[in-house]
């Protein structure tokens, strides 16, 4: 698609360039910016001043560089004037949260759903959630005065087709074609939020951009995040982009075949990775609740035969994907997220094995694998963190207007 842009797409491009490289490299002078991004000192001493007037940039202490002239002064992301509002639509609840730009969260909140099986419902209750939470941070007293809320994200168990905002199928939810965005709209009309910018993504996709966006010290590009709840999903990003696919559903390696005629899938195949590694699958006859995946951990976690020896497969399937994971992108990382990190090393330990002896196999040194650094909150601040991600992206941002009018 061919790129376009006035004046003021342009001016916002290096707005946000420099956001993002203060963000990549703390202490950065103006001086050191405009070489860095090869704009002139003047153009960079404008921006940082808007900026700095927005809240999105505040300054540290002068740097004492030895040499003549002007000293330099450090700048960094601010922390405390500008706000980032996640959301969850989870299986079992919703979970909503602020955070401020760098991800560090302000107030959180869980919401018991009325009835699961009811969207509008359990959107309704999320967005009130968010509208509460958008009261909150406005009375809360900060030196630079109520925070303001810059964007809105959700994170969605299911298929999402992000440039319409539709929920094309969330399987352990029982929902099909939901109009998320039309209904969280309706909800945030004459309240806080209505007109904030609104993005959603599946809960993977968004769990991926916590740990890019606001785990700094072991950000790295090629990053895969591996969610296990009931089912198996991932988020891929290569080369700072957020890889979707052509419709949006891009990374359900769920459904990726682990073992051919293995037992039944939801989705009609046989042998798929939710089968064989996803929580439903390891309840057995039990049926998907909270209580249920409770009495599983509990049970792994005092050694019961059964469920233990059923973790132990399931972690050697996940070695598997793992390996397909790192045959198909070459990540540097591969993230460990959701429920399932509750079982411990009853799951992933067999996991690693599996993956280790495949390296060992191929002479190869197998991508680090990791747990998330946001435990429970993962899909709620990757939310946040999606937010921040699109608004510093202006272009993906005219991407997606696109084609979201081309879909109207």
């Amino acid at each position: 698609m061919p790129v376009t842009g006035d004046q003021q797409l342009l001016k916002q491009l290096n707005r946000m360039a420099v956001v993002r490289q203060v963000d990549a490299r703390p202490g950065l002078s103006r001086a050191a910016l405009a070489d860095e991004l090869r704009l002139t000192k003047s153009t960079v001493s404008q921006l940082v001043r808007e900026l700095m007037d927005e809240g999105w940039l505040a300054e540290s202490e002068l740097l004492v560089t030895g040499e003549v002239g002007r000293r330099a002064t450090p700048l960094h992301l601010d922390p405390g004037r500008l706000a980032l509002i996640g959301a969850e639509v989870g299986v079992d609840e919703a979970r909503v949260l602020a955070t401020n730009l760098l991800g560090e969260v302000l107030d959180s909140r869980i919401i018991d759903y009325d009835d699961a099986h009811d969207p509008a419902s359990c959107i309704r209750l999320a967005a009130q959630a968010m509208v509460r939470q958008a009261r909150r941070l406005a009375r809360a007293v900060t030196p630079g005065g109520a925070r303001r809320v810059l964007g809105l994200g959700i994170g969605l168990h299911g298929a999402v087709d992000e440039n319409t905002g539709m929920l094309r199928h969330a399987p352990h939810l029982g929902w099909r074609n939901v109009d998320v965005r039309g209904q969280l709209e309706a909800q945030f009309a004459g309240t806080a939020l209505h007109g904030l910018p609104l993005y959603m993504q599946n809960e993977a996709n968004v769990a991926a951009l916590a740990e890019f966006e606001f785990a700094r010290e072991t950000a790295v590009d090629p990053l895969i995040y591996l969610s296990i709840g009931y089912g198996v999903g991932s988020g891929i990003i290569v080369s700072d982009r957020l890889l979707t696919g052509m419709h949006g559903f891009g990374g359900e390696v769920g459904h990726a075949i682990l073992q051919a005629d293995g037992p039944p899938c939801s989705c009609g195949r046989r042998g798929c990775a939710d089968a064989l590694i996803g929580l439903a699958a390891l309840l057995g006859d039990e049926r998907p609740s909270y209580a249920a995946l409770e009495r599983l951990f509990k049970r792994v976690a005092d050694g019961a035969p059964a469920p233990c020896a059923a973790a132990a497969a399931a972690g050697r399937q996940l070695g598997i994907l793992l390996n397909n994971l790192w045959a198909g992108f070459d990540p540097m990382a591969i993230v460990i997220g959701g429920p399932a990190l509750r079982l411990g090393d009853a799951l992933i330990a067999p996991a690693r094995q599996v993956l280790a002896a495949y390296a060992e196999a191929a002479m190869l040194t197998a991508p680090e694998i990791r747990t998330s650094h946001f435990g429970a909150n993962a899909v709620a601040v990757g939310a946040a963190a999606l937010a921040r991600y699109r608004l510093t992206r202006p272009l993906d941002l005219q991407t997606l207007e696109r084609r979201a009018t081309r879909a109207t």
